[in-house]
């Protein structure tokens, strides 16, 4: 195998771990790794689709506590449990409908780099505002996040599909505008994140199934094991560290990548 493959793998496997759940689009940045390393891995989608199923089960480890209380207690028709999994089943069904309808149009039109650095640039200065407008917390805890909030947080996550937005800076600061605590905000997104890129894992082969091919089924395994393993180490700590210090880090970092970005693609 050769030892140029396997860094750039490495990378772009770690990449997408350490961003999938930060808001800062792990889409947008994978689409500019790619660019800066030249990376030609695979042939066909799976690499893609398999390196962010890498990233979600580090959330199924991560939170399996939780994800198999709802699921017993749902079968045992437990109230907490059926709340907090029609919470769930509510904020995906926006897009997934709206993903199926604009699919082609994304994939046609958006997928290019210089709508992911202006979509980092204004996604940073949309963070920034709604962290200073937001008003005091009255949802402290997944399980109390209400339906009517779950349908809003799922219809912010639909500017998710614009290559830059993130999906978790979407849900997460949906959450925040309608008054959820950073952590459980934060949370919320996680499990959000399960149901919504199985989704469009299952969908995007339905739709590329004649593509799709498993050549270089060890760099495929090798970008899944980096994503898995470094969404399994940030996923922690980022909590805290929003629990703290709050998202003007990461509203600042989308900034400063997306005008580089912007800068660079314009010289180019």
């Amino acid at each position: 195998m050769d030892l140029t493959l396997i860094w750039k793998t490495l990378v772009i496997g770690v990449v997408e771990g350490l961003t999938e759940f930060l808001p800062v689009s792990s889409t947008g940045h994978i689409i500019l790794t790619e660019q800066v390393l030249h990376f030609e891995g695979p042939p066909g989608k799976v690499f893609d689709i398999v390196i962010q199923l890498g990233a979600i089960l580090a959330i199924c480890v991560l939170y399996r506590a939780k994800i198999w209380a709802t699921v017993t207690g749902a079968v045992q028709r437990e109230p907490r449990a059926l709340h907090f999994a029609a919470s769930v089943i509510v904020a995906f069904l926006p897009a997934a409908v709206v993903g199926v309808i604009a699919y082609k149009y994304i994939k046609q039109f958006l997928m290019n780099p210089m709508v992911v650095a202006v979509a980092l640039v204004l996604g940073g200065i949309a963070i920034l505002v709604i962290e200073r407008l937001v008003q005091r917390p009255r949802i402290k805890s997944v399980d109390d996040v209400d339906l009517k909030t779950s349908f809003w947080i799922g219809i912010c996550q639909c500017l998710a599909m614009i290559p830059g937005v993130s999906r978790s800076g979407a849900t997460i600061m949906g959450a925040r505008a309608f008054r959820v605590d950073r952590p459980t905000a934060a949370e919320f997104s996680f499990f959000l994140a399960v149901p919504t890129m199985i989704g469009a894992a299952i969908y995007d082969l339905y739709k590329n199934w004649s593509e799709l091919s498993w050549n270089g089924s060890a760099i495929i395994a090798l970008g899944f094991i980096a994503a898995f393993f470094s969404a399994l180490v940030v996923v922690g700590p980022f909590v805290r560290f929003i629990s703290r210090h709050g998202f003007g880090v990461f509203a600042w970092y989308r900034i400063a990548i997306g005008a580089l970005a912007i800068v660079l693609l314009a010289m180019r």
